[in-house]
């Protein structure tokens, strides 16, 4: 009788380490995650900024991150994408296109997500580029409607003649972007020039001379100039020539009025998107890259005050508060 009620609870207690020991395996998972961000400046610390608060919401505790800036250099990219690789990160996160082309050079195993890269087939030299890169790649486009971001500039200012286009020769993105809305404001009518610059150092030069030969200046998403806006709006303002922006960040800086993505929205859906991988085991070579759900009109109330710029009322004065952004003009 002994040995029968012995044997139970011996076959209980077996049953017992079975039945917690999967349970306590999956709640000690933990992942390590490498974000690699080209340059500080306002969009991309957002879009980091969100990326890591997805994560975190979902995964609390569980998850850490490697975080590293490349200061700007391309080449600093490929350094900080190696020592991931070395390190055995679970994912990358690429924040700008820079830092996604190194760390498709640097890993073909690793899931990569990149962010704030505005068109993929660009970035990577895909040709055939269908809307998902395959692979070990996906990730979240800040790619806004550049035909609409040529409307609104022949909105603002219809009487206008020569448009300056201004951006990052570096950039392919960005030369993609000018090439478009180059397209559409000649549709429109408009004379329209390229002014680009190789990088921060011949900015001002290349600025001074698309002022003296531009009515309006257009700047894309491009990252060189939204860690200079300062210096455009430097030269801009003086002359009362306005800047139409690719995003909210370089307006605030030295722009009229752009239509925008929000960057700590497009980080946090990429940070949505590693939680499926990462948790839920989401094939990253399916995942299709995702667009950002609205855009919104907005103004630099500053820099049209002292420019004489009126905005029509469907405009969100950068920086206004929820009360005050209820009118708010959203594309869907």
């Amino acid at each position: 009788m002994k040995k029968n009620v012995i044997s139970a609870l011996l076959v209980a207690a077996a049953v017992g380490v079975m039945t917690v020991c999967p349970v306590g395996a999956e709640e000690s998972q933990t992942y390590n995650v490498g974000i690699c961000q080209l340059v500080q400046h306002v969009a991309l610390d957002a879009a980091t900024e969100g990326f890591k608060d997805a994560l975190t919401d979902k995964l609390g505790d569980a998850v850490t991150f490697d975080e590293q800036n490349a200061q700007g250099d391309s080449n600093t990219c490929s350094t900080i994408i190696n020592s991931f690789v070395s390190n055995d990160v679970d994912l990358i996160l690429a924040n700008a296109t820079p830092a996604l082309q190194a760390a498709a050079a640097g890993t073909d195993t690793i899931p990569i997500l990149g962010t704030a890269v505005t068109e993929y087939g660009v970035a990577l030299g895909l040709d055939d580029f269908n809307g998902t890169v395959g692979g070990n790649i996906s990730g979240t486009s800040d790619l806004a409607p550049l035909d609409q971001q040529a409307a609104m500039l022949q909105e603002l200012f219809p009487d206008a003649k020569n448009v300056g286009l201004l951006y990052c020769s570096a950039e392919p993105n960005s030369q993609y972007q000018v090439d478009t809305v180059k397209a559409a404001l000649e549709d429109l009518g408009y004379t329209c020039e390229y002014y680009a610059f190789s990088d921060s150092n011949d900015l001002s030069s290349v600025v001074t001379t698309a002022v003296s030969e531009s009515d309006v200046i257009y700047v894309p998403t491009d990252n060189t100039v939204a860690s200079n806006t300062e210096i455009i709006n430097n030269i801009c303002l003086p002359e009362q020539v306005p800047v139409i922006a690719g995003e909210e960040g370089i307006c605030a800086g030295c722009g009229v009025a752009t239509l925008s993505i929000n960057y700590y929205d497009l980080g946090y859906a990429t940070g949505e998107m590693a939680v499926r991988i990462l948790a839920d085991g989401e094939d990253i070579s399916a995942m299709p890259i995702e667009y950002a759900p609205k855009f919104t009109k907005e103004y630099n109330a500053e820099i049209c005050e002292q420019l004489g710029v009126t905005v029509p009322d469907d405009y969100v004065a950068i920086g206004a508060s929820d009360a005050e952004a209820q009118t708010e003009a959203v594309t869907e």
